[in-house]
């Protein structure tokens, strides 16, 4: 299918895409979401290229990395330095300031081509070629940067796959947090990340690329429509589908979602709720 008008990624076809949701639905609904799986159909439902063979593959080249990992090394310190060592040193895993302006930076299949990419996705490497190997390992989401843990609480060694795997001392880790938010650091940051928070931030920087781009609204609503799939999704996420929608000239079914949106926030916010209705009713007028 040709898509004229569309710079790539191209999206996946209407079939295609509705059995990649189905799927996502499911997987984020299960009692342990796999979050490469989660990964890899968000990579499959924004860029229509990546087929199941491409799927299998990079869950393959996971699960090949992980066996280049020594055997159970001694302790949250020596599995840091061990991973940093495989994807940091050996195959050159890290980003760079420009890795932010792309969207590949923000596809599992992408990353594991290019070794490039976003501290989230560069971090779900470590995570699932760590884990597949036994590594006792979690997602860190610090703010306005992610990183990878290993071991429990009282033993925990951080380390920064955007930085290479740079294992990462405690005033390494204040300095991150400083940096991104001027604020100082809150040792609750430093809790495992849940798998489905993890799988909505990738998402919220999805929206954040495509809303840096008006011209890419296409790549912004298929990832609202994953995150509407999540369990316990914001509500907000409704009103901006509804935006959406109405930039690309689905004024009826832009206004429902805006109109939708407006009951549920009306509990909470007549003021807000009375706005968006005003909203969806200039969006109907535009089919006038």
């Amino acid at each position: 299918m040709s898509h004229p008008y569309l710079p790539p990624p191209y999206p996946p076809p209407p079939e295609r895409s509705a059995e990649l949701r189905q799927r996502f639905a499911e997987e984020a609904r299960a009692e342990r979401p796999d979050l490469s799986a989660l990964c890899l159909l968000i990579g499959a439902e924004t860029d229509g290229s990546l087929d199941e063979t491409g799927i299998d593959a990079a869950q393959a080249e996971l699960d090949r990395l992980a066996g280049e990992l020594p055997y159970r090394p001694d302790g949250p310190r020596a599995w840091a330095e061990a991973v940093r060592r495989l994807l940091g040193t050996r195959y050159g895993f890290h980003g760079t300031p420009g890795d932010y302006q792309r969207l590949e930076s923000s596809l599992l299949h992408e990353v594991l081509r290019r070794r490039r990419g976003l501290p989230i996705l560069l971090s779900m490497v470590w995570l699932e070629v760590a884990r597949r190997a036994g590594a006792p390992v979690y997602g860190v989401a610090l703010p306005g940067h992610f990183v990878v843990g290993f071991g429990a609480a009282a033993e925990q060694v951080l380390a920064d796959p955007f930085d290479g795997g740079r294992v990462l001392t405690g005033a390494d880790a204040e300095l991150l947090v400083a940096g991104a938010t001027g604020a100082s650091l809150d040792p609750a940051v430093l809790e495992p990340a849940r798998p489905l928070d993890v799988v909505q931030r990738i998402l919220n920087n999805i929206r954040a690329w495509a809303a840096a781009r008006p011209e890419r609204s296409d790549v912004a609503l298929r990832a609202v429509e994953l995150a509407l799939l999540i369990p316990s999704h914001p509500a907000r996420l409704r009103y901006e589908r509804g935006q959406l929608l109405v930039q690309r000239g689905q004024f009826v079914a832009g206004a429902e979602e805006m109109e939708h949106y407006a009951d549920l926030v009306e509990v909470v916010d007549e003021s807000v709720a009375r706005k968006v209705r005003q909203e969806a009713g200039t969006a109907r007028a535009k089919l006038n």
